[in-house]
């Protein structure tokens, strides 16, 4: 097993990743939790909040970053 060298990584594209994987994965487990308390419209909108965020976060990334 090898180190990853990961001193090539910008600051701005760690706070971006950070950011966006807190809130994707937020959203999809305030959606779950909201699944299991039967409150389905709610569950929904987190999920949909979920995919919009990827999404976004996949366009933010192939426009800033690539």
């Amino acid at each position: 097993m090898e180190l990853v060298d990961v001193s090539q990584v910008s600051a701005a594209l760690f706070i971006t990743g950070a950011i966006f994987i807190m809130l994707i994965f937020g959203l999809l487990s305030f959606g779950i939790l909201r699944m299991f308390q039967l409150k389905y419209r709610a569950g929904t909108y987190s999920f949909i909040g979920a995919v919009v965020s990827a999404v976004a976060f996949g366009i933010i990334l192939n426009t800033w970053f690539v």
